[in-house]
């Protein structure tokens, strides 16, 4: 195991109250929105693993599970395209939130066509705008968490 470390300072969105309010604010909306709270978990899940956010996968495993996630779910999230553990509709979730993540990584559409369609076929559009901002906030909490080096298992 790593050494363990103290974050380079204090979460910027706790030095700033009023941006803790606004996330706050923005998260419970992620929640009102219909989509089903393990697919918005497992959206923050991959985001944070592909970062390489290890606070936010750390905590992305603790909210899944509480929304009942299994560990084998949990454990092929990584791996979602060739494990037989998720449905279609996580799918689309899922290759949308890598191509949104990933925004750098091609030219052209930041989010292609066919995982567009693909996901805007599964989810209505209160449920979609649920998923993209949970994949924007976690995009977010990633960059602020990697940024200060925040370890994983620190609470706020």
């Amino acid at each position: 195991m790593g050494t363990a470390h103290t974050a380079r300072m204090r979460n910027p969105a706790t030095v700033l109250p009023d941006a803790m309010k606004g996330i706050q604010t923005v998260y419970r909306a992620v929640y009102q929105g219909g989509a089903d709270p393990k697919v918005l978990e497992l959206v923050h899940l991959r985001a944070s693993q592909i970062n390489g956010c290890g606070a936010c996968v750390f905590a992305g495993v603790q909210g899944a599970r509480k929304h009942g996630e299994t560990d084998e779910r949990l454990h092929a999230v990584a791996a979602w395209r060739e494990a037989p553990f998720f449905t279609d509709e996580e799918r689309a979730a899922l290759a949308l939130t890598e191509a949104a993540t990933r925004i750098a990584d091609r030219s052209g559409r930041a989010v292609p066509a066919d995982v567009w369609d693909a996901a805007a076929d599964h989810f209505t559009e209160e449920q979609l705008s649920a998923i993209i901002l949970m994949i924007g906030l976690t995009n977010l909490f990633n960059r602020i968490n990697t940024t200060i080096e925040e370890p994983a298992g620190a609470a706020w």
